[in-house]
């Protein structure tokens, strides 16, 4: 357990799901977190699982399909460097026709998907509300993303719950 928090739930799961509205649109779906702000409650992620649309696969154009989890509203889809997504996917088809018969090969992308045996948790949510993002490059068709966050809820300390809320709003 992390210092200056107290656990006050069993492990839970929360999901959601983001059909972009366009193709090639960034689409971002608020996932609310119901904490108790009163109490100082945070939700501490110890698991992301992030699954995106494969995108299309057309002649001569590389297509990609992105989507990141993250603790404040994003303008962009980000990527793990921000420090306000939590965990973030990717499929892409690099495309070349010299390369194969059909023009393209496949690669997925997940990072992080749990923590490190070493460590307590990913993040740290001190704010009401998390955003699934997602955005496609080059597609024809609209695609989606999918995620499944496990974690649990905490109390924190009141200098602990000042700092988080301060960082987390200061990251977005």
């Amino acid at each position: 357990m992390p210092k200056g928090l107290k656990s006050n739930s069993s492990p839970i799961q929360i999901s959601a799901s983001v059909e972009e509205t366009a193709p090639n649109t960034l689409t971002s779906e608020q996932i609310d977190l119901t904490l108790n702000v009163l109490d100082q409650e945070v939700f501490v992620v110890t698991q992301v699982n992030l699954d995106v649309d494969v995108p299309d696969s057309i002649l001569g154009t590389s297509t990609t399909v992105s989507a990141t989890l993250s603790t404040t509203a994003r303008t962009t889809v980000g990527d793990i460097s921000d420090s306000n997504v939590v965990g973030a996917a990717q499929r892409v088809i690099i495309c070349n026709a010299a390369m194969t018969a059909d023009g393209g090969i496949p690669f997925d992308r997940e990072d992080p998907t749990f923590t490190a045996l070493g460590e307590d948790y990913i993040g740290i949510v001190a704010t009401n509300n998390m955003f699934l993002n997602l955005v496609g490059t080059n597609n024809g068709n609209i695609k989606g993303a999918r995620v499944r966050v496990y974690g649990y809820r905490a109390i924190a300390s009141a200098s602990v719950y000042s700092a988080l809320v301060n960082s987390e709003l200061l990251s977005a």
